[in-house]
This record gives C-alpha cells, sequence and structure tokens, in this order.
C-alpha cells in the first residue's frame, strides 16, 4: 500500500480537501485505485451533533456514517463508497484505546499518548487503507489522507514574547506525531507528503510572498514531517523565482513545487496537478513510475471547458436557516450544480433566510421581507434542504405554499417533505392545526411525528441514518419516470421524524400521491401532486449521492422543470449521464424545445450578469445571491 498524506499550513481554509480529492482523481487516471482518508482532530466522536455553522454540512454514508464534508469530496470527485472508519477523529482513537483498556487488553500497563494512541492511529490508517471502496476486490493501490487542521503556525502568549511553534490545535499534536512514525514504518518509496500552503499578495507591492511558506514548512520539518511536494496556493501562477526561492529554503525541489492558483470551476485543480507534472513528482516518490499510465482526464476538461461556456441561467431559491454559510449545504449545491451542467445551464442561487418570509420579520425589518419575498417570486425552481429546530420553519411552510400554488417547480428534502405536508394539510385539508410534533409536542393534528425507534435521550447517532431501500407505489409518477422506471431505489437518510402513518389514507384522499414507500408500506419516502408540474418532495437525501457525471435524478427533475425541459428529461432521463464530448456550442447554450411545464406563466428570465447584490465566486461556476440581511 502507498499513502499520500495532504497536510495544510499559514491558514485554514486553503482547500486541502478539494487538493486530495484532486490527487486522487489524477492518481486515478494514472490506472490505479484509490481510497481516502479523512482525519479531523477534534473530540467528538462524529459530526453527527455539531451545528452546521461549526463545521459546514453533516455528509452522510451508506453505512449510516455521519462524517465532514470533505468525505463527499472524495465521493463526488473519485465516484467511491466511503465507510464511518475513513473519518478518523480523536474522539474515536481514544474511545477505541480506553475500551482496550478497560477489556485489559494493555495487561496492566500504564496507557500513554505515546506509544498507544500513536500506534492506534497507525492500526486503524492501515486498516481502513485496505477495504475497497470502488466496488471492486482486494485493496486499493494509493489511499490519499487528509490532516484536518493547520501545521506550521506562530501563536504569541503572555509569557511568550518569543512566540511558540503551533501544530494548528493542540489536539492534532497525537496525528502529527503518529504520521512521523508511520511515514517511517511504512519505509521510503511508500509515503508522500504533499504540504498545502499559501503564497500571498500584498496589494501594496503586487508581490507574491513566500515567508509565510517557509514558515509553515520548518514548523513541519520540526515536527519530524518532511514534504515531498508543494501545492502552493496563489490568486495567479507561481513566478519562477518565487518556485525557486521556495525550493531554496524549503528543501523541495522546484519541479516539486504546484501553482494551485485561482479557477473558474473546481473541476480545473485535477486538470492543474496534471498540466504541472503533478502524478510524475508524486508517482516518483512512490515508486510506480513502471505501473502507472498517463492520465486520462478527457471528461474531466470536457466538463470543465462546458462549465466556463455556460450562460443561459437557472435561478433556484434555497430556502432555509442556515444561508450564511453556504458550506452547510455543500451536498445540495454540488446536486444542483451537476443537474444544471447536464441541462446545459447555468446555475444561479438565490439564498432565502426561511425567517425572513415570516410575517414577524415584515414588522420589525420590512426590507429584508420584501427582499426575501423578490427572490422567492423571481426563482424559476424552489429548494427547501433538510434542517432541524423550529427557527424558520413557518418562512419554509410559506415557500412550499407558494410554489405549490403558482405551479413552480418544487423539491423538498426531508423536513422539506415534512413541511410542504403539514402546508397541505393546513391549506388543503384546512386542518389548520397541522403541525410536527418537533415543534409543537402538543398539537391536535399531528401530520409528522417522532419515529418509534428513535431516542429522546441521547443525540448522536441516533436517528434513522444510511442507505434505506424505497419502493415505487406508483408507476406513473414523474419520480419513477426520473429514477428510469425502476422499482425500488436505495437513497440515503437523516431523520427522527416521518409523515404520520395513521393520516396517510386522508391525505391521499384529498390529493397528494405517496409514490414512494419503505419495505413495511408504512413510512413515506416520496410525495408527489400530480396535477402539479413538479411538486416533490422526499424523506432522503439524494444530494449524497449525486456525481458529477451522474447528477440524481430528483435534483436533474427540478433543474429541468425550471427551465422547461421536464418533458424531455422523463422520455429519455439516461441522456443525462452520457460522457460530456469535446465540442461545444460557442455560446455553450443547450437549446432543446421548450415545454411549458416548469414555468410560472408570465415568468421572465433575467441576465445572469446583471445581478444586484450578487456575488460570483471566481472558485466555482454558479451564482451565490442573498436579499438584503438584517443584523440578528
Amino acid at each position: 500500500m502507498k499513502y499520500v498524506l495532504v497536510t495544510g499550513g499559514v491558514v485554514s481554509g486553503l482547500g486541502k480537501g478539494v487538493t486530495a480529492s484532486s490527487i486522487g482523481v489524477v492518481l486515478k487516471a494514472c490506472g490505479l485505485r484509490v481510497t481516502s482518508i479523512k482525519i479531523d482532530p477534534y473530540l467528538n466522536t462524529d459530526a453527527g451533533t455539531m451545528s452546521p455553522f461549526e463545521h459546514g454540512e453533516v455528509f452522510v454514508l451508506d453505512d449510516g456514517g455521519e462524517v465532514d464534508l470533505d468525505l463527499g469530496n472524495y465521493e463526488r470527485f473519485l465516484d467511491i463508497k466511503l465507510t464511518c472508519d475513513n473519518n478518523i477523529t480523536t474522539g474515536k482513537i481514544y474511545q477505541s484505546v480506553i475500551d482496550k483498556e478497560r477489556r485489559g487488553d494493555y495487561l496492566g500497563k500504564t496507557v500513554q499518548v505515546v506509544p498507544h494512541i500513536t500506534d492506534a492511529i497507525q492500526e486503524w490508517i492501515e486498516h481502513v487503507a485496505v477495504i475497497p471502496v470502488d466496488g471492486k476486490e482486494g485493496p486499493a493501490d494509493v489511499c490519499v489522507i487528509e490532516l484536518g487542521g493547520t501545521i506550521g503556525a506562530t501563536v504569541y502568549s503572555k509569557n511568550n514574547g518569543n512566540g511558540i511553534l503551533d501544530a494548528g490545535d493542540i489536539e492534532s499534536m497525537p496525528f502529527i506525531e503518529a504520521l512521523g512514525q508511520f511515514s517511517y514504518r511504512v519505509g521510503p518509496g511508500n509515503f508522500c507528503l504533499v504540504h498545502v500552503s499559501l503564497v500571498p499578495v500584498l496589494n501594496v507591492v503586487g508581490e507574491q510572498k513566500t515567508k509565510p511558506t517557509q514558515h509553515s514548512v520548518r514548523g513541519l520539518r520540526g515536527l519530524g514531517l518532511t514534504p515531498n511536494i508543494l501545492a502552493c496556493r496563489s490568486a495567479k501562477v507561481l513566478e519562477e523565482n518565487v518556485k525557486e526561492k521556495l525550493s531554496q529554503f524549503c528543501h523541495v525541489p522546484a519541479a516539486n513545487i504546484i501553482t494551485l492558483n485561482d479557477v473558474t470551476n473546481i473541476w480545473h485543480i485535477p486538470l492543474l496537478l496534471r498540466d504541472q507534472k503533478a502524478h510524475e513528482a508524486i508517482l516518483k516518490v512512490l515508486n510506480l513510475q513502471r505501473v502507472a499510465r498517463e492520465p486520462k482526464l478527457e471528461e474531466w476538461m470536457n466538463r470543465a471547458k462546458l462549465c466556463d461556456a455556460l450562460h443561459d441561467p437557472v435561478r433556484i431559491a434555497m430556502v432555509g436557516k442556515y444561508t450564511g454559510l453556504s458550506d452547510s449545504y455543500l451536498s445540495v449545491l454540488k446536486a444542483l450544480l451537476h443537474a444544471s451542467v447536464a441541462c446545459r445551464k447555468k446555475l444561479v442561487v438565490d439564498w432565502v433566510p426561511s425567517t425572513d418570509l415570516e410575517e414577524n420579520t415584515a414588522k420589525e425589518a420590512p426590507d429584508a421581507y420584501n427582499a426575501a419575498w423578490n427572490l422567492l417570486k423571481g426563482a424559476d425552481g424552489i429548494l427547501v434542504p433538510g434542517g432541524f429546530g423550529d427557527r424558520g420553519v413557518q418562512g419554509k411552510i410559506l415557500a412550499a405554499k407558494y410554489a405549490r400554488e403558482n405551479n413552480v417547480p418544487y423539491l423538498g428534502i426531508c423536513l422539506g417533505m415534512q413541511i410542504a405536508v403539514i402546508d397541505f394539510a393546513r391549506s388543503v385539508m384546512n386542518l389548520w392545526d397541522a403541525n410536527s410534533t418537533e415543534f409543537d409536542p402538543d398539537t391536535r393534528t399531528p401530520c409528522v411525528v417522532f419515529m418509534p425507534e428513535g431516542s429522546k435521550t441521547h443525540m448522536g447517532g441516533t436517528m434513522r441514518l444510511g442507505s434505506r431501500r424505497t419502493y415505487f407505489h406508483v408507476t406513473d409518477c414523474k419520480s419513477v419516470k426520473l429514477y428510469g422506471n425502476v422499482s425500488y431505489v436505495d437513497e440515503r437518510h437523516r431523520h427522527r421524524y416521518e409523515v404520520n402513518p395513521d393520516m396517510v389514507a386522508e391525505f391521499e384522499s384529498a390529493g397528494l400521491a405517496f409514490v414512494g414507500k419503505d419495505e413495511t408500506g408504512k413510512r413515506m419516502e416520496i410525495i408527489e401532486l400530480p396535477a402539479h408540474p413538479y411538486f416533490v418532495g422526499v424523506q432522503f437525501h439524494p444530494e449524497f449521492k449525486s456525481r458529477p457525471g451522474q447528477p440524481s435524478a430528483l435534483f436533474s427533475g427540478l433543474i429541468a422543470a425550471s427551465c422547461g425541459q421536464l418533458d424531455a428529461l422523463l422520455q429519455n432521463p439516461s441522456h443525462l449521464n452520457k460522457p460530456i464530448k469535446a465540442k461545444i456550442s460557442s455560446n455553450g447554450v443547450f437549446s432543446p424545445k421548450v415545454y411549458q411545464n416548469g414555468h410560472q406563466k408570465g415568468h421572465t428570465h433575467k441576465p445572469a450578469n446583471n445581478l444586484v447584490n450578487g456575488n460570483y465566486y471566481s472558485n466555482d461556476w454558479f451564482h451565490l445571491r442573498s436579499p438584503l440581511r438584517r443584523e440578528v
């Protein structure tokens, strides 16, 4: 087994996860089998109990693991299926060591960080690295390991005016020590360290500065880890004299110093690595030159070029409570992107804080209220993602009601499905006190209830998690057609509440179709409004299995309905999964026959380049807009 360790220095948020994923893509394109591990030094056992504001979204795996969002990047880039053991945390390591101590496995020895914790880390890595994740038998050829946190920063304290070297977070120290030992344990030719660092440009002088990277590498070497390759984040391509300076002071060959400059979309990153021969440097360190071939990345190149060429916009209003941090809905954004690119549309995401749609905001902050409703009414489609808690729920219900009454394409995920059911009960069935017991435990009309197998005393790992099978009970519906007329689908779940099974018959008689159910037929998984152009709610999270070349069926349906392509898609849903060809039309716009369903009557598109209060992100290919915000 060969190992590639990716670390980060200077500052956080440099893109270690995307870099690690892109390294895996290039190595896979060289004909090697690749697996991935993410190390998170926090004390939590997993990411399941953390707020999205703390660490971004919680990504859910097939086995029910609630893990860091970077594992979502690995799965999307490499098209693999990871397990919860591919995410190592301090909490998991200490828990396993304490369990061994309680069983007496250490035979009376004093249990210490070194060697017991560090040995446990190394053993975990070796065990997980050989588990196949690509559907084939036998272990992978290369394991890419990302170490979370920042290495080699300098911090100052009142008692130490000269500064002390900080290994990122204090809890990172056992992992750094373990990985230093591990590099010696596996031996030369089996371990390659890629250090991602920052080369900033000061606006005053306009010069690329190398000192932050020099200090970071010096700190890394002082901790027992020597980088083989430097991946330097910078706004522009590194100048040759800057590379020579870094090579001289960091003791890394100039050929092994890679520029990760700003790009128009992240699918260019594997191409940047390939063009700078990063794969050759890694293969040389790992003694794999004779085994690997030249990387074949034609489809990646075509997709990256297509993304840059798209101009015709499709606007999706994202109605949620965590709209202040886009990473809270990262997989949803990626699934929207995959679907929009497949439909040859440029994605424009309008962030709509659900609280701003509520009547209280109309009184307290009328500007924010009007801005939120203007965004919602100007969107081609509406998406309400998952969430927890009662803050902003009334705004989400109003968004679902607006989509239902105005024939705007709608996709509700998890909570987004549940609030659509609540709106239907209140507005269509005249059950004005209908609610979820999550928001009102004493409601007289509980149309959404707590699942009987759930725990009300423990939060971590007690939800209905992981891949579960949904059986279609209606054959002539949009969902089953989008999935390719199959009898069932396997999707990932993360929820504690469900549609009240005692009210299903009442809902169905009122016109709400439950087209997908679990194996018992008592748990509702997919809802549709048959007479609506596209109104779909799902209890599961289809975004977690969306891939660049294989967009989620239901996200594809939302995008297609939002831009008038739904009828064509329902007739031939498989065309979205075909490889992207190199030839792209001059303006990058795919122009199929326009169908009426999915368009609000009288609605017109606005040009994407005339966004008011909008932001364009250079590291991706979509627009994000937020309404006028108020301080909360």
